[in-house]
């Protein structure tokens, strides 16, 4: 294990209104927010929706106000554990906040929500309390007795299915079909292997905190495998049901980097966290590059079927 990885981080100081703000906006992870804005965009495809106020109230709310609920309740849960994770207290990879911090999260989390479930109540009707009681169930299920799967290999992996309910509020609001099952299959898969890959750079504070990760119980290298295999059926998925040869081969790619990567290159040694910052931009880089290829192709959704 390396110094750095060892290290115990420092949670953001407190007492600002700039520095709450900055504790806030690392909790909705913004070194995920591409990833997000991909799924909420996913269904859109060709759809010229930039003038729509609702579209950009949606996009924020899952990029913030979302945020909140699924990482500042993992961060509460967390707490102890975090403070071993060098990556921590970054706007790339989320928050370490203080005790106090995270006390008073929980409130803001859900002060947060209030006017987009009002607005959105507006909009939708009583279809969005269906959609948010889905939200509360997965939140709790993950983080919460006496369920804790996000202690519990490998429905850790299984319960990031859970964002799929970007695809289905991002349908509803701005009014244009679901995605067809086989999306929805690739969004589950993407999720669950972009999870496993945070468990691997995050494996050496987990062990130390004492947590349970798929990615502790099979190891770094069988971790790195597993993304590979989600990598080669999601490759096959995609050129199997849409054809898409430039995003099955770029799936396919990402297969053999890991495989590369478990056997050549790192194998079961730590990234160190250097590493991991360029491998985050670089995942960010992906995420905006499929954003580009989805609003210029749609070939993921069914709006360009509709349109033929």
């Amino acid at each position: 294990m390396t110094d750095a990885t060892a290290a115990v981080s420092s949670p953001v100081k407190t007492g600002t209104t700039v520095s709450e703000l900055a504790f806030l906006v690392q909790v909705s992870r913004p070194g995920l927010w591409s990833t997000t804005a991909l799924f909420y965009l996913m269904p859109l495809g060709h759809a010229d929706l930039l003038h729509s106020r609702i579209f950009w109230a949606g996009l924020f709310y899952v990029l913030f106000p979302l945020g909140l609920v699924l990482y500042g309740v993992n961060d509460i849960v967390d707490a102890e554990g975090d403070r071993f994770n060098p990556r921590k207290g970054t706007f790339l990879f989320g928050s370490l906040g203080a005790s106090e911090q995270l006390s008073a999260l929980r409130w803001k989390i859900v002060v947060a929500q209030i006017p987009f479930l009002v607005v959105f109540y507006f909009l939708l009707g009583v279809p969005i309390f269906w959609w948010l009681g889905a939200l509360v169930l997965a939140v709790w299920v993950y983080n919460g007795r006496p369920f804790a799967w996000k202690g519990r290999p490998p429905f850790d992996v299984v319960a990031q299915a859970s964002y799929l309910l970007v695809f289905v509020l991002s349908s509803w609001l701005n009014h244009v079909p679901q995605l067809p099952r086989a999306t929805f299959l690739l969004g589950a898969l993407f999720a669950m292997h972009s999870h496993v890959f945070g468990e691997v750079m995050d494996i050496a504070p987990d062990r130390l905190s004492g947590r349970r990760t798929t990615a502790t119980y099979v190891g770094v290298v069988g971790a790195k495998f597993l993304i590979a295999a989600l990598l080669c059926v999601e490759s096959v998925l995609v050129y199997g049901s849409f054809r898409d040869a430039l995003i099955a081969g770029f799936l396919a790619v990402g297969a053999v980097w890991f495989v590369f990567d478990a056997l050549v290159f790192w194998k079961n040694h730590a990234y160190t966290p250097a590493q991991m910052r360029m491998f985050m931009w670089a995942w960010n880089a992906a995420s905006l590059a499929g954003i580009y290829w989805n609003w210029a192709h749609a070939t993921l959704t069914n709006s360009h079927r509709l349109a033929g």
